[in-house]
C-alpha cells in the first residue's frame, strides 16, 4: 500500500504551498451590490511583504500577462447598477448560497469572490469546483432575468456530466437549461438559444454559433470555462472569449482547473486569454482543505500472464535477441 497525491500548482512551479490565510467572512449567505465588470487592477493589493511567497508569484503572473500578452480587457472603472443592461436591481440586492449542503468555508469564499471578479479557481479533483460554478451561475441567472449563462467543457461527456451536477446543486429549472451539440440542426440552433437561458456545450460548438450569429452574444452574462488550463494559444476557449468581447465586455468569467500549467509562462497565458483578475488557489496541503481531503491509497494487483501471452512473450524476446546480436 502506498499513498499518492495529485500534483499541485505549487509543486508544478517548483515552490512550496503558501501559508493558509485566515478566512474573514460574516457567515451570511447574502451580500449587497451588483456584479461589476472586473478592472485590470482587481486582484492586486498594496502592502509590504518581508519575503516573496507563492501569492506574490501569482500576482506577478497576472501583471506580466496583462503587460506582455495584450488580450482585450474590460473597461476600467467601477460600474453602477444603472449602467448594467438587464441587471435586476431587486434580485441584485442579495446573492444566494445553498443551505442544503454542508458549509465548506473555502467553497463559500471562492464562490463569493467569483461573483464579483473574473476568477480562476484551482482546486484538486473532487473538492467541489462544479459546486462553486453552480452557485455563481445561479446568481447570475437571478440577477439577469433575460441573460444567458454558458458553461463550456472540452468534451461532450464532460458537458453531459456538468449539466446534471449543476441541476442537483442549485435547481435551475430544467426547462431553462439545455445541452447543445454539433449534431443539433443549424436551423434550430438560434431558436434554442432564444428559448433557453443556461447552455452547456463545447467551446467548438460555441464558437461555431458565434460565427454564424446564432448565439445572442450580447446577452451572455456569465461564462464558465472548465479545464481552463487548456486556454493556450489559439484554443477554442481563447477564440470564444475574444469573439464575445467584440459584442460586450459586461460578462463574468469563471475558470476552473485542477491541473496547473507546466510553468509560470503557461499560467500567464491562461490568465490573459481568459481575462482573469483574481486567483483562488488551493492544494491538498492547504489547511482549509484538510478536513475534506483524504490520502489516496494505491493498491497494486499483479496479474500473471496466461499460456498464450507467455508464448508470445517468448517469441518476441527471441526476435529482440536476434536484432541486438546483429547490432554488436
Amino acid at each position: 500500500m502506498s499513498g499518492g497525491r495529485q500534483r499541485t500548482l505549487f509543486q508544478s512551479w517548483g515552490n512550496t504551498a503558501p501559508r493558509s490565510q485566515s478566512r474573514s467572512q460574516d457567515g451570511r449567505s447574502a451580500e449587497t451590490g451588483p456584479a461589476a465588470t472586473p478592472t485590470p487592477g482587481d486582484g492586486f493589493h498594496d502592502g509590504e511583504e518581508e519575503e516573496e511567497d507563492d501569492d506574490d508569484v501569482l500576482l506577478v503572473a497576472v501583471f506580466e500577462a496583462e503587460r506582455s500578452l495584450g488580450s482585450p480587457r474590460p473597461d476600467s472603472g467601477s460600474l453602477q447598477p444603472a449602467s448594467l443592461p438587464g441587471f435586476d436591481l431587486s434580485s441584485g440586492d442579495v446573492w444566494i448560497y445553498p443551505s442544503n449542503y454542508p458549509l465548506r468555508p473555502y467553497q463559500f469564499d471562492m464562490a463569493r469572490a467569483a461573483l464579483f471578479q473574473n476568477t480562476l479557481v484551482c482546486l484538486p479533483t473532487g473538492l467541489g469546483k462544479t459546486f462553486i460554478a453552480a452557485v455563481v451561475m445561479y446568481n447570475f441567472y437571478r440577477w439577469y432575468p433575460s441573460g444567458k449563462i454558458v458553461f463550456m467543457a472540452p468534451t461532450k461527456p464532460l458537458v453531459a456530466q456538468q449539466i446534471e451536477a449543476c441541476y442537483k446543486v442549485m435547481g435551475i429549472p430544467q426547462e431553462h437549461m439545455t445541452e447543445m451539440t454539433g449534431k443539433t440542426q443549424a436551423l434550430n440552433r438560434q431558436n434554442i438559444w432564444n428559448a433557453k437561458r443556461v447552455v452547456f456545450l463545447t467551446p467548438q460548438v460555441m464558437m461555431n454559433d458565434l460565427s454564424r450569429e446564432a448565439c445572442p452574444a450580447a446577452d451572455v452574462k456569465c461564462l464558465v470555462v472548465d479545464e481552463a488550463h487548456k486556454a493556450l494559444g489559439n484554443h477554442a476557449y481563447c477564440q470564444v472569449v475574444r469573439e464575445l468581447c467584440n459584442y460586450t465586455r459586461q460578462f463574468r468569467i469563471l475558470a476552473l482547473t485542477a491541473t496547473p500549467g507546466s510553468d509560470v509562462k503557461a499560467v500567464q497565458q491562461v490568465l490573459s486569454n481568459l481575462m482573469i483578475s483574481h486567483l483562488e488557489v488551493r492544494s491538498e496541503n492547504s489547511l482549509d482543505l484538510q478536513p475534506y481531503s483524504h490520502q489516496r491509497q494505491v493498491e497494486k494487483f499483479v496479474v500473471p500472464l496466461g499460456t498464450e501471452l507467455i508464448a508470445i512473450q517468448s517469441l518476441y524476446l527471441q526476435v529482440c535477441v536476434i536484432s541486438l546480436w546483429r547490432m554488436e
